[in-house]
């Protein structure tokens, strides 16, 4: 893709897009049917979107003809840059696979050395971000998250939600009541489920978070001007729809309409998204500016540019994430192929103090802090459980530690899974920031990292195990079985599992084979080895009516164990099991 270096004057024009859908314009009549239109001696087709899923209750109320005519205008302008993007990911791993070390731009120079710009910074109700809980849209989740006491809700689209049908457009319908104030569940038992705030009376400013740019929504049908059909963006369905209809709701109610960026790769890819909001705003009557993004930085190729990331969303960026799992499987993922220097001993010995991650975490820091944007931090894995004291105190010491680094590093604020660990993570926030909502104001000035400090994965040490080969195919068989039943957020072990620790699992099982890796006992770790473990792990499995570990086992066996890599294994399993 020839995209012109990045500099204040040379942008992506909001006004049309030249990519594998043609060039385009949103024409603001687009329509759910299809019409033909005759231009001089050839006809076109007004781009349309198509419903092919089933429609259930209320489905209506989301998937109006208002709204689709907004998403038919947001593919039509916007799809073909996507497109291209994507492409340029490929080509950027071809580089990586072949040694191509990812480095920091030089043609961005010049952005990096400009001191005098700065973010727009949080927006009415995102001040204090000191602790936010992340889980999926279904009402009692919601409800659950909204009655949690967190400053933020993170309302995923994304990880924590398997994306069903049912999920996505029900998930949209538990937004829009939240929004409206009229969000209840009744379950299967009978109880019932309110929003009353919990313990503080007030419920938190919700943060979207779509799926990422590399999938699709198989159940709406673009089709284009030349009369092509594809499976929608997941990206600008899950953007497109919470937006048109809770936007002005949001701004009444004195919030906005806030979003999670998941999986960027590029400056680039952070360009497309301004221009969408650029144009959305414009679209929806809705003052420049009001949208505000916080970026996930979970991607190595994202670590090299987080500063240009800010600068391209620069009027609508609150700040970054540091989306520590994925960027875990990113890293295996894009070196997977490159030798021992990028092998990881056992998961649960990749922690956040390894230096590798410590230089991650404290760059995106002084990034964030030095243009005025928040650093929010992750999400630890462990999670109480409530019929087991010993590991609740062990799950509480954890997050304890884990959060405390994160403050003193910096952090504006952090991610927990679960309601029951939100007083120790702010407990620890609140002894560094006190009465501050923030300490955007500690620039971190110190803070020195190199390329190859982000590389300098060989630093981890540790070991593989047998018994941590096995816990990865035990983790990715039963997080994907769960998955394909709809869940999309599941607790394994006392750890909360979502789609970016199954990758990590699936990955370092093919990581391990395809470099011939050797296990603390003496082990070589072969494929025929790994079926064999794969095959008395699912022995072990307990069966039920309806359970889904058989089409779980064909997919972690193909994202696994197979000689070609998927991506992702979501993309295969979605367009063949969801």
């Amino acid at each position: 893709m020839n995209t012109p270096p990045l500099t204040t004057t040379n942008r992506v024009s909001t006004g049309s897009t030249t990519g594998t859908t043609g060039t385009s314009s949103a024409t603001g009549n687009s329509s759910t049917t299809g019409t033909t239109t005759n231009t001089g001696s050839f006809a076109t087709i007004e781009p349309h979107l198509e419903i092919t899923g089933d429609l259930g209750p209320r489905y209506a109320e989301i998937l109006t003809p208002e709204a689709l005519v907004f998403l038919a205008e947001l593919h039509d302008r916007f799809a073909g840059t996507r497109h291209d993007l994507l492409a340029a990911r490929l080509r950027k791993r071809v580089d990586a696979a072949n040694g191509r070390d990812p480095g920091f731009l030089t043609e961005t120079a010049h952005v990096r050395r400009d001191p005098s710009w700065r973010v727009a910074g949080a927006g009415p109700g995102l001040e204090d971000r000191r602790v936010e809980i992340t889980g999926p849209t279904d009402r009692k989740m919601a409800i659950n998250a909204l009655n949690s006491g967190a400053k933020v809700w993170l309302a995923d689209q994304e990880d924590a939600t398997s994306p069903t049908w049912a999920n996505v457009i029900e998930g949209q319908l538990s937004l829009f009541d939240t929004v409206r104030g009229q969000l209840s569940f009744t379950s299967p038992e009978g109880r019932q489920y309110e929003v009353t705030g919990g313990p503080t009376g007030q419920t938190p400013t919700i943060v979207m978070r779509p799926r990422g740019w590399h999938l699709v929504e198989k159940n709406l049908i673009f089709v284009d001007r030349a009369n092509r059909r594809m499976s929608a963006s997941g990206s600008l369905v899950d953007f497109g729809l919470y937006l048109f209809h809770n936007a002005k709701r949001l701004i009444e109610d004195g919030s906005g309409p806030y979003f999670y960026l998941p999986k960027l790769e590029s400056h680039y890819e952070a360009r497309l998204w301004d221009d969408i909001f650029s144009h959305s705003e414009e679209r929806l009557g809705i003052e420049y500016g009001t949208i505000r993004a916080t970026v996930l930085i979970e991607t190595i190729q994202a670590a090299f540019e987080m500063e240009e990331i800010l600068y391209e969303l620069r009027d609508h960026c609150a700040g970054l994430n540091a989306g520590r799992w994925d960027y875990i499987f990113s890293i295996i993922k894009t070196f997977r192929s490159r030798g021992r220097r990028f092998v990881f001993p056992d998961r649960k010995q990749i922690t956040m103090t390894v230096p590798f991650m410590r230089a991650y975490t404290e760059l995106l820091v002084s990034t964030c802090h030095r243009r005025g944007a928040y650093a929010i931090g992750g999400m630890s894995a462990f999670i109480p459980n409530r019929r087991d004291p010993e590991v609740t105190a062990r799950a509480l010491e954890q997050v304890a530690a884990d959060k405390r680094r994160e403050a003193t590093d910096g952090f504006d604020g952090t991610w927990v899974a679960h309601p029951d660990l939100i007083p120790t993570a702010q407990a620890e926030f609140d002894a560094v920031l006190g009465e501050k909502p923030n300490q955007v104001h500690r620039t971190r000035d110190e803070v020195n990292v190199s390329a190859a400090d982000l590389l300098d994965v060989a630093s981890v040490g540790g070991e593989i195990t047998e018994s941590g080969v096995r816990d990865n195919v035990k983790i990715g068989l039963r997080y994907i079985e769960s998955w394909l039943r709809g869940v999309g957020a599941a607790a394994i072990d006392n750890l909360m599992e979502d789609a970016a620790t199954a990758e990590i699992s699936r990955s370092q099982i093919w990581q391990w084979i395809h470099d011939n890796s050797v296990t603390a006992e003496g082990r070589r770790i072969e494929k025929t080895w790994v079926n064999e473990q794969v095959a008395e792990v699912f022995a072990g499995f307990e069966r039920t009516p309806g359970d889904r570990f058989d089409d779980a086992l064909e997919v972690f066996r193909a994202s696994a164990l197979e000689p070609e890599f998927p991506t992702f294994l979501t993309v295969g399993a979605y367009a063949r099991y969801l």
